[in-house]
């Protein structure tokens, strides 16, 4: 049972979660890509290690620790950071964000597929519901005139790297505290961002609008930087129905702020992904009932 406390933290952060989908859609309007993640990322990176040092987490990075960091931070970081920033490129932002959450059925598969676990109904239900999702979207995608469906291959990219990522990090041994993980592989996400950015964009004139100014503040220190800190706050003390509610509602929340942010019209098809999403994400996540007797 969630605490009064609990329940509005865990709505806030869902909250966040979802319109930052959108708002990433409006700052590609006057910013690059691998720009906008660079300057967003290492802003939430720096956020994060003076909060956690102020709070007396250990950041200590030894050469060993600086290897598995790194390792981790390809599929976490570098995967689902450069990849679900190029679907948002290429399709409204609340498209990305339903694709982007087809990542819990990639990690179910995964797992099953590395680690040996066994798939059961749910799994295969979830399979199902999220295939259907991503189905319709191809097919507007296919069929409108200017339809994007290299975005989808983007979005399924991440979502598959978010999610060997994740399997990767809950199989993983470490002393480190997993803020201070995150921390360093954003901080090391962020300086290779920096380098690609610089080979493979043009230079930023850093001339914004002040809505602009405005949403990259919301990147770095909202979606990097809050977000985190109440996801690690509560993440160890949420049960599981609660956490697979709350990513159950972010491609929602990401579709319905699509149309105030950036004026997008949602199709029909959308709408029924969403739901299709939903339905993939409780079947995988939600746990079982236990039947009396």
């Amino acid at each position: 049972m969630l605490s009064k406390r609990q329940f509005w933290a865990l709505a806030l952060l869902t909250l966040m979660w979802g319109v930052n989908w959108p708002m990433m859609k409006f700052s590609l309007r006057e910013l690059t890509p691998l720009y906008f993640r660079a300057v967003t990322m290492s802003g939430g990176a720096l956020l994060l290690l003076a909060f956690y040092a102020a709070r007396g987490v250990s950041m200590r990075l030894t050469l060993r620790d600086a290897a598995l960091v790194g390792w981790l931070a390809l599929p976490n970081i570098l995967g689902w950071h450069l990849f679900s920033i190029l679907g948002v490129r290429e399709l409204a932002s609340g498209r990305a964000a339903i694709l982007g959450f087809t990542m819990p059925i990639w990690t179910v598969l995964i797992a099953a597929a590395l680690f040996g676990e066994r798939l059961d109904r749910r799994v295969w239900i979830s399979v199902v519901c999220g295939a259907a999702a991503v189905g319709l979207l191809i097919a507007q995608e296919l069929n409108a005139l200017a339809g994007r469906p290299v975005g989808i291959v983007y979005m399924q990219v991440a979502a598959f790297s978010w999610a060997l990522g994740t399997v990767l990090m809950r199989r993983t041994r470490s002393t480190l505290p997993t803020e201070a993980i995150t921390v360093w592989m954003m901080l090391m996400g962020s300086v290779v961002f920096w380098a690609v950015a610089a080979l493979a964009e043009p230079a930023p004139e850093w001339r914004f609008s002040a809505p602009m100014w405005a949403s990259l503040l919301w990147g770095a220190t909202i979606n990097y930087g809050f977000a985190q800190i109440i996801w690690f706050g509560m993440a160890r003390r949420l049960p599981p129905s609660a956490s697979a509610f709350s990513i159950m509602a972010v491609p929602l929340i990401g579709t319905l702020s699509a149309t105030v942010i950036v004026g997008e019209v949602p199709h029909w098809q959308d709408w029924a992904a969403a739901v299709l999403i939903m339905g993939a994400i409780a079947s995988a996540l939600l746990p079982k009932r236990i039947r009396p007797g």
